[in-house]
């Protein structure tokens, strides 16, 4: 007897099947299949051949591998008895239930009384499946591992990509070859982490940005994750996902993954970043009511960080917001120094009173004279963290995570947010505040990994946030960690923004944004010009550039206003007004990775969700290898339409620009095939600049 389960979204279609009463195997997973097919006959045909030196039979590589049905590869559970004893649960089936978009299957282990339970949900609009695993058990047991329900890996896919990176330098792709044994990743920073992305991507042989095929994974958690992809000695591929092992630090009766987000598609990577891009806005982010998606435009960001750092003086941040302002900020935040004793980071992090030296009246004036300017004010705090020298470490040492004698991270410990006395008390310093003020914005930072990977830690964070989101539903809340170190679908499904990196050298970021756009859409990557000198990598770059890179998402400012010249101003008007008139159809676009034919173009290209126009960015980074610039092809027009394509800054065309290609002398217009299968030819330029063309749909 074989059982067997089906979900389809119209591109894709995923089929599981068991033999008799087994944890099913995933025997299908692509491209749509007909409404009749055989399901039954799809299992027997996904079975392989047996040959000497194996066993009689292959065993399965189901949702859940079982050691004890003698799979040969990583086991999708690890788990011991209350008193130690290692369990080999063998699980049976016991009920199914299933809707048009959903499913979720039930086994059971009578021996060890356990019981798994694995939920399927597609989206039929995104195509995003969303799947999970849950163990139950009848009395306390210790959890190892617990994978999400389990994926086969693309037998016709000779690499994998996945993500790593660090402080400044997050969103780098790894690209590794398949080969027997396994590729096996974990974070045990206890955060998400500038270093391991919870992502990977698999493209079969001859895909590219634009074309071909390609499944895709992130785990959506934001303590640390573990990821296995392994080549079983027969050739078979799995990939497994789960919280780093070893998390759990107590016995419990009740265990349960972060959700495993899937994707499949046949046009590329571009594909599954449009897949994910989408569902995240429009399915997990939840908007505040006051600037509630798709309702208001994202406004224009102003942070003060790279102009005053801890130096808060009064006078000197009126005079910042008021340049803010007349550039065409409508946000401004405060960021660290308000509070406690705060001159430096070796104090005062968890005494969350205004600091009285610095704001002897309060908040208040600074945030009226924003408000005078037609600005909302946000305000940075960084909740779980504590600094030994502060007020409440003094009080309550035993609030700190990890021992006495840890290593700090940036002068600070972590508070233990598995007790909820210290979520109480952060809660109640942080609502006094925004009670207080009228406060529309949160930067929360986290600028240290913990000192040992805690679950708990995780959830009781969340549970902070959730708290405060339900006491203060119009605030908007930003999730930086040193940057890049918390970005994932687990902590956006609690906020609307995050900081992508630390750094705001453009140059750095134009690539880091070019690879987080795999995941991330412009709602919710907050992008900023920064100063004209960069504090993280010592480089001066052009402010066009600067600004440009910042308008490809969710465009601010983060330095210091005063130091800007005439020109530099004038240059930053006109491409914050550019990106406030393009913003709304910006916000819904999908952006989409470009092939270029020369390495050192990093472009995309945003196209509107009704496909009635599109702009392309095209970063050159380093000096060419030929001389002229390559055509470049853009993706997913309609062929058989007309386009009128302007290059909106051929203006800025340097002097060795000697040519007249056409785009230098004003709009084109030219068929979808023509910018499809041969692309835009551009004017030279020099490195760390941009073009930046437009293109509106005609017919």
């Amino acid at each position: 007897m074989i059982r067997s389960w089906r979900l389809d979204d119209g591109r894709q279609s995923l089929v599981l099947a068991a033999d008799r009463d087994r944890l099913p195997e995933v025997v299908y997973w692509g491209a749509p299949l007909p409404a009749d097919e055989e399901l039954d006959l799809l299992h027997a045909a996904n079975g392989l051949d047996v040959t000497g030196g194996m066993l009689d039979a292959n065993p399965d590589l189901s949702i859940c591998p079982e050691a004890t049905r003698s799979f040969p590869g990583q086991p999708g559970m690890i788990l011991r008895d209350g008193d130690g004893t290692p369990l080999l649960p063998k699980f049976c089936f016991k009920h199914a239930e299933q809707c048009d978009d959903a499913l979720a299957l039930v086994y059971e282990d009578t021996t060890s009384l356990l019981t798994y339970i694995a939920r399927f949900t597609i989206n039929p609009r995104t195509h995003i499946i969303t799947t999970s695993a849950r163990l139950e058990a009848a009395k306390p047991v210790h959890l190892h591992w617990l994978a999400a329900p389990v994926l086969p890996g693309s037998q016709q896919s000779d690499e994998m990509i996945d993500f790593a990176g660090r402080w400044c330098g997050e969103f780098q792709m790894n690209t590794t070859a398949w080969s027997p044994g396994m590729r096996y990743r974990e974070n045990r920073t206890g955060r998400t982490g500038h270093e391991h992305f919870p992502g990977l991507i698999l493209p079969e042989r001859g895909a590219t940005n634009t074309q071909g095929h390609a499944y895709a994974f992130h785990y959506g958690w934001s303590g640390g994750h573990r990821m296995v992809a392994e080549e079983l000695p027969d050739g078979r591929r799995q990939i497994q996902f789960g919280h780093a092992a070893r998390m759990e630090h107590d016995a419990d009766t009740a265990f349960e993954t972060a959700p495993l987000y899937i994707t499949y598609s046949r046009d590329g990577l571009n594909g599954c970043a449009v897949a994910f891009q989408r569902h995240l806005r429009d399915e997990i982010v939840t908007w505040p009511k006051k600037e509630g998606m798709p309702d208001r435009p994202r406004p224009v960001h102003y942070n003060c960080w790279e102009a005053v750092y801890f130096n808060h003086k009064l006078p000197v941040l009126k005079e910042i917001a008021d340049r803010a302002a007349a550039l065409g900020a409508e946000r401004f935040v405060l960021d660290d120094g308000w509070f406690g004793q705060r001159d430096d980071d070796t104090t005062s992090l968890s005494d969350w009173e205004v600091d009285p030296r610095k704001y002897p009246d309060g908040l208040g004036p600074l945030i009226d004279h924003v408000h005078g300017l037609d600005m909302s004010f946000g305000i940075w705090f960084e909740p779980e963290m504590i600094n030994p020298e502060s007020d409440l470490h003094r009080a309550h040492p035993e609030w700190a995570l990890g021992s006495e004698d840890q290593t700090l991270g940036r002068q600070q410990k972590a508070l233990n947010m598995a007790l909820g006395e210290v979520r109480d008390f952060i809660y109640e310093r942080m609502a006094a505040i925004l009670s207080k003020y009228p406060i529309d914005y949160i930067k929360w930072d986290h600028n240290r990994v913990l000192p040992m990977p805690d679950a708990a830690q995780t959830r009781g964070s969340y549970a902070l946030i959730d708290r405060l989101r339900a006491a203060f539903p119009d605030v908007e809340i930003e999730s930086c960690a040193s940057g890049g170190g918390r970005i994932d679908f687990g902590i956006l499904s609690r906020t609307q923004r995050v900081w992508l990196s630390d750094s705001n050298d453009a140059l750095e970021r134009l690539k880091m944004q070019h690879n987080a756009a795999l995941f991330l859409p412009l709602a919710v990557t907050g992008s900023h010009v920064g100063p004209r000198h960069c504090h993280t990598s010592g480089r001066v770059l052009d402010i066009a550039f600067r600004a440009w890179v910042a308008a490809q998402r969710h465009m601010g400012f983060e330095m210091d206003p005063r130091e800007l010249t005439d020109e530099e101003v004038k240059v930053l008007r006109e491409v914050t007004t550019w990106w406030k008139q393009n913003r709304a159809w910006m916000t819904r676009a999908d952006i989409l990775r470009l092939d270029s034919p020369d390495p050192t173009v990093l472009a995309e290209q945003q196209l509107a969700e009704d496909g009635s126009r599109f702009v392309a960015f095209v970063g050159k980074a380093t000096t060419s290898a030929q001389i002229a610039p390559r055509p470049l092809r853009l993706t997913r027009l309609d062929p058989e339409a007309r386009y009128e394509v302007t290059l909106i800054n051929r203006h800025t065309a340097p002097v060795l620009s000697r040519g007249m290609p056409a785009l230098k002398d004003g709009p084109i217009v030219v068929s979808g095939s023509y910018l499809l299968h041969h692309g835009l030819t551009l004017p030279w330029s020099y490195p760390e600049t941009m073009w930046v063309i437009e293109g509106r749909k005609l017919s």
